[in-house]
């Protein structure tokens, strides 16, 4: 049997989940460690007391040098959003888009990534939602649709359903070399798959916690390229995003501050951030290269169990395109399919008549196997 480059069993004593049921569902829900139901329990019992509440006043900024850190970016590049729509939807509005302009999108976004451009129809942008190529969008396909009135292409770093791995680099090239802003929903890969913003041409990335970062619901960021942040005003102003005289609320001087906070609203999210930010630091630990290793392995176990079995899979399975989601076809209805997983202790998803498999970096070989130990062969 093979074993991870850290310590499994310790990493595992961390998630009380995996004494319930195999649960390989972190592309839907990640699950909460011990640490992190505690640090946000001690948050809310010092909330109580005014004296204690104030020593959390610096997880903020915490949090926003974690995240730099796992992205490979500045603490002045990230805004702390809810969650990724929210952060798709500030970037969409922040965008100096004009009637006739489009925005590139291919056919498997999750909605998250789709009705923000959508909605932009009422400013007269189109949302040019064009075919997959293999389960997500590639260089190939913008020299295709794309024409002179394009301005912006979106795509998620993995596609939800598909578990395709996009090739942000080379999308991100080809936009940097066409002048066309890149944004990128990165909720399916942040926590299970490495990304340096620095090395990749990415313009603005959104991600909530509440997935494969294994952070509660309700909080996540936004990266903005520091370039673009004086150069874009923002969609909308509140007391946190401006600067100036703090001593009087009765100051109404609108000068947006020169980092990302200036895409902050209000009152922050202080149990989600105090989470998140635990969250973040166990996979910053631990590792997520390591962490990627441990679930290519699992998945490709699942792969070749799969198809000794006769199953047919929907993700791509070029080595360049795989990522921590396999999503394959059950033999016969796949609710009940579905339901039998889960009666026997196996929790993943049904999709769009697929099973969806996510492993995370406490998962382990038996875990994973279980899945076709269930279904039997196709």
């Amino acid at each position: 049997m093979a074993s991870p480059s850290y310590d499994l069993n310790a990493v595992r004593a961390l998630f009380p989940v995996v004494e319930q049921v195999a649960y390989l569902d972190h592309a839907a829900t990640g699950t909460l460690s011990r640490p992190v139901r505690e640090a946000m329990t001690a948050y809310l019992e010092a909330r109580q007391t005014p004296a204690a509440w104030e020593t959390y006043k610096g997880v903020i900024a915490d949090l926003r040098a974690a995240l730099a850190r796992l992205i490979h970016a500045s603490p002045e590049e990230i805004a702390l959003v809810q969650n990724t729509t929210e952060g798709l939807n500030l970037v969409a509005h922040m965008l100096p888009l004009e009637p006739g302009d489009n925005v590139i999108l291919c056919d498997v976004e999750f909605p998250s990534n789709v009705f923000p451009w959508k909605n932009l129809g009422r400013r007269g942008v189109e949302a040019r939602i064009v075919p997959n190529e293999g389960g997500g969008l590639t260089v190939d396909l913008l020299e295709r649709y794309a024409n002179a009135r394009t301005r912006a292409v979106t795509t998620s770093s993995v596609q939800f359903l598909t578990g395709f791995r996009t090739d942000l680099e080379a999308i991100g090239t080809w936009c940097r070399e066409h002048g066309v802003y890149f944004v990128v929903d990165a909720i399916q890969s942040l926590g299970v798959i490495p990304l340096d913003v620095q090395a990749t041409p990415v313009d603005f990335l959104a991600c909530g916690g509440v997935k494969w970062l294994l952070g509660p619901a309700g909080q996540g960021f936004l990266y903005v390229r520091r370039e673009l942040l004086e150069r874009l005003p923002p969609p909308f102003a509140g007391p946190v995003s401006v600067g100036g005289e703090r001593n009087s609320w009765l100051n109404y001087d609108l000068t947006f501050l020169p980092h990302a906070q200036r895409l902050e609203l209000g009152t922050y999210n202080y149990a989600g951030i105090v989470g998140l930010l635990t969250a973040v630091r166990f996979l910053l630990e631990t590792g997520v290269e390591a962490i990627e290793a441990w679930t290519h392995h699992l998945t490709e176990m699942l792969i070749e169990d799969l198809k000794r079995r006769g199953y047919r899979i929907l993700s791509n399975r070029e080595p360049r395109r795989r990522s921590a989601i396999v999503t394959f076809r059950p033999a016969g209805d796949p609710k009940a399919a579905w339901e039998r997983l889960r009666t026997a202790g196996v929790v993943l998803s049904l999709r769009e008549g697929y099973l969806r498999v996510s492993p995370h970096g406490y998962n382990t070989e038996d875990e994973i196997l279980q899945v076709s130990a269930v279904l039997g062969n196709a």
